[in-house]
């Protein structure tokens, strides 16, 4: 199959569930499968996958949302930038309303710090490119999808001459995280349904290690109702066949080497560095950093402000979420204090959480 209406047939999804549950039945233990993609786990919950699956196999969230995975600390660091009269902060939506120690970017707002929701950072670059009386601070925030069209914004601010446009870098890369939650002996993973969006960058052979180190089986997949389930069941089947390997479900957008020209974006204008996980703590080179050639666009570097000691909500279990530790219902928060509307953390604000997932599709879903 080519086409991405060819993975809604209705016909085609009651085949592959049926087909799971025939070879479940050969399975001598329950699987637990983890996710680990922050739009596959909004898929799942859309589609009511969970409803459709045989009793021996879960399925688990990870911690595959960029803005749920941001830790509080670089939120405080974005607000103490946004508080400046001379500062115009460019975000994506999704960081609008996630709490930091105090407050949210919409509270500041709302307060009269200018800040602009922005679609790409080229966006940023322009709103530079137009203030040049203003400081512009781009909040880069996300995995390696979005990481390289930072660094082509970054590029372009370079070519354009521009001394106003500036990085708050809070990147991650995936593998790092997945590994330490491979090594974790409290945390069992028997497969992964690895990021899609990220591995049409870096490409399927980044997750060979963790077949080969650990011996879990991985699957790339896409976001359609039978991607998923096709994903699945190719995790089942190396299961029943003992054997842990990266296979490609997702053929028509993701390869084994990925997008080598976003790659080499990054390896010019990044590198790597240890960075902070909301729930997995300090990750070592898990993070990306301006190279120092390019250390004039950096936020941290740059732009001198005082940002106080994080603070985490009191009660909040998204670090235990984030890593499959428990379910969103499992937070003694979830549906009382934290809703959509009076989030207190990031996983129920995010489209990509969760909790929202869980609030918006049901619990169960």
């Amino acid at each position: 199959m080519r086409f991405q209406q060819e993975y809604c047939d209705p016909d085609l999804v009651q085949g592959l569930a049926a087909a799971l549950d025939r070879e479940a039945g050969g399975l001598t233990a329950p699987l637990r499968l983890m996710e680990v993609c922050g739009t596959h786990t909004m898929a799942i919950a859309r589609f009511g996958l969970k409803s459709l699956l045989p009793p021996q196999i879960r399925l688990v969230s990870g911690p595959g949302c960029p803005v749920c995975v941001t830790p509080v600390g670089y939120l405080d660091h974005a607000l103490a930038l946004a508080a400046d009269p001379d500062h115009l902060v460019a975000t994506f939506g999704d960081l609008l309303r996630v709490p930091g120690s105090a407050s949210s970017l919409m509270e500041q707002r709302a307060h009269g710090a200018d800040v602009r929701v922005v679609w790409s950072a080229l966006d940023a670059v322009a709103l530079a490119a137009r203030h040049p009386e203003r400081r512009v601070i781009f909040l880069g925030v996300g995995f390696e999808t979005t990481a390289p069209t930072v660094a082509a914004a970054i590029l372009q601010a370079e070519q354009q001459g521009l001394q106003n446009f500036f990085v708050l870098c809070g990147h991650k890369t995936m593998p790092q995280a997945m590994a330490l939650l491979s090594a974790d002996p409290e945390l069992p993973i028997d497969g992964y349904l690895c990021p899609a969006h990220v591995s049409t960058v870096v490409g399927a052979r980044v997750y060979q290690p963790l077949a080969e180190q650990y011996g879990i089986p991985c699957v790339v997949t896409g976001f359609e109702a039978a991607d998923l389930l096709q994903g699945i069941l190719l995790l089942v089947r190396q299961h029943l066949e003992r054997q842990a390997r990266v296979e490609i479900q997702y053929r028509r957008a993701v390869s084994w080497q990925g997008n080598q020209r976003a790659q080499l974006l990054l390896s010019q204008v990044f590198e790597p560095c240890d960075a902070e996980w909301r729930g997995l703590g300090t990750i070592a080179g898990s993070g990306l950093q301006l190279q120092e050639r390019y250390s004039c666009f950096d936020a941290a570097r740059q732009l001198s402000v005082a940002v106080p000691a994080p603070r985490e909500p009191d009660g909040c279990c998204c670090g235990k979420v984030l890593t499959g530790r428990i379910e969103p219902q499992d937070c003694p928060l979830f549906g009382t204090a934290c809703q959509p509307e009076t989030p207190v953390g990031a996983c129920m604000v995010s489209g990509e959480g969760s909790c929202a997932a869980a609030w918006r599709y049901g619990i169960q879903y």
